[in-house]
């Protein structure tokens, strides 16, 4: 068993957004990404994986396949691998994602 506490990974930069690891191996990496008011996370994808991402503090904007969506605190947006994904933190404060990054056994 591994144990992390997520305000121990608090963590935001002025310049752009920061990543933060919490677990990470066996086709599974569960990491932190903090976000000032209009940082963004570029447009990208994860062949072969599956991305579940928890807004637990503040509000943005999730663009997958180019169809934007609204999310703040509490809501969790899925997406597949072969998805374009990007996020942009639209609200007067700082945004937190908890994100979990899914590579199934066997995949490329």
């Amino acid at each position: 068993m591994e144990k992390q506490t997520l305000d121990a990974v608090r963590d935001f930069a002025e310049d752009r957004f920061k990543k933060r690891m919490l677990f990470e191996g066996n086709g599974l990496d569960a990491f932190v990404l903090h976000f000032l008011p209009g940082q963004a996370l570029p447009a990208h994808r994860h062949p072969g994986a599956e991305l579940v991402a928890l807004v637990w503090e503040g509000s943005g904007i999730f663009t997958v396949d180019g169809t934007e969506t609204e999310a703040a605190a509490g809501d969790v947006v899925r997406c597949g691998g072969e998805e374009w994904f990007s996020f942009r933190n639209t609200g007067d404060g700082p945004c937190r994602l908890f994100v979990v990054l899914v590579k199934p056994a066997g995949a490329v």
